[in-house]
């Protein structure tokens, strides 16, 4: 017997401040009106757009993803075949680090759908954006056979080093020749598209702290010693990021039933309060789980 559960997609694009290009890729999701997107959060500043979106997964009684009509992956693509096509990665500045015009697409399951699931989606559609629309594209997760992280792909390719001035980043990446090879699509990246990074994992919160301070250097031992990696909240990534007059400490949270915005929130707190310096209050970037269901569940209803 047949059952229908929910998938939840993050497409995060390198780019907000052109308005034709983002509605052109919302046009391209339109198409599939069983996908809906039920967030958008865009930041000038960071120049970079989050769109979540969410459908029904039909699955098999062997709880295989049925990605022959597999809206979500269809919608997902659309958008992403849309972006390229409105939007120059090598004209792209801005101060929040990117590999490409879509940075990183990621599935999570919603409800009672589990992570295997959408890694089925997940490298579906990286092998379509990989052999289809030519693009190198690295997996990761549950997508990924070795389950590889984010952050281990996004550290051998140089996401996180700045290469403009006042802390920004700029332009393409530098070399036609990617120094990790990627899982699916060519081996040479083209300048005004860059790379792709597809996976699938649990839930995911992204929660961003300000600190008041213009010392980079101070905000990053902070965000440091926030994270699992510099020994402090396990389930805690952390960067640190110049944004409008302050520098966030921008955070992913892995397990947030486990860690939430709020230890978050206390322990840059504590950290800032060490440092000498001052720390705002913090702000997610997306719905939680159960809003961005009952958003989907009302949008469709109507």
């Amino acid at each position: 017997m047949l059952k229908s559960t929910l998938s939840c997609c993050k497409i995060y694009i390198s780019e907000t401040r052109n308005k034709s290009a983002l509605a052109t890729i919302e046009r391209a999701a339109k198409q599939y009106p069983d996908a809906a997107i039920v967030n958008k959060f865009e930041d000038e500043t960071y120049n970079r757009v989050g769109y979540t979106l969410v459908a029904k997964s039909t699955l098999t009684p062997d709880n295989n993803n049925n990605d022959d009509s597999s809206s979500l992956k269809h919608a997902v693509f659309s958008m992403v075949k849309a972006a390229f096509e409105a939007v120059d990665f090598d004209q792209h500045s801005g101060s929040h680090p990117r590999l490409g015009v879509v940075d990183h697409v990621c599935f999570h399951p919603l409800g009672e759908t589990c992570v295997q699931q959408v890694a089925v989606t997940a490298k579906a559609l990286a092998k379509d954006v990989g052999s289809v629309l030519k693009v190198p594209t690295y997996t990761y997760g549950a997508a990924h056979k070795d389950q590889r992280s984010l952050d281990a792909i996004r550290r051998e390719l140089g996401y996180f080093k700045p290469n403009a001035a006042g802390h920004h980043w700029s332009g393409g990446l530098e070399s036609s020749v990617l120094p990790l090879e990627p899982d699916e699509g060519p081996v040479q990246v083209v300048k005004t598209k860059g790379v792709v990074v597809i996976g699938a994992t649990k839930w995911v919160d992204n929660y961003n702290v300000p600190v008041y301070s213009n010392d980079i250097g101070t905000v990053r031992k902070i965000a440091k010693r926030v994270s699992g990696r510099g020994g402090g909240l396990a389930s805690v990534q952390s960067m640190a990021l110049v944004h409008d007059g302050v520098i966030e400490v921008a955070c992913n949270l892995l397990e947030p039933s486990v860690v939430g915005g709020d230890q978050v929130q206390k322990a840059v707190e504590r950290l800032g309060t060490e440092a000498g310096v001052t720390v705002g209050k913090g702000y997610f970037t997306d719905f939680s789980q159960d809003e961005i269901i009952k958003t989907y569940l009302k949008l469709t209803s109507a």
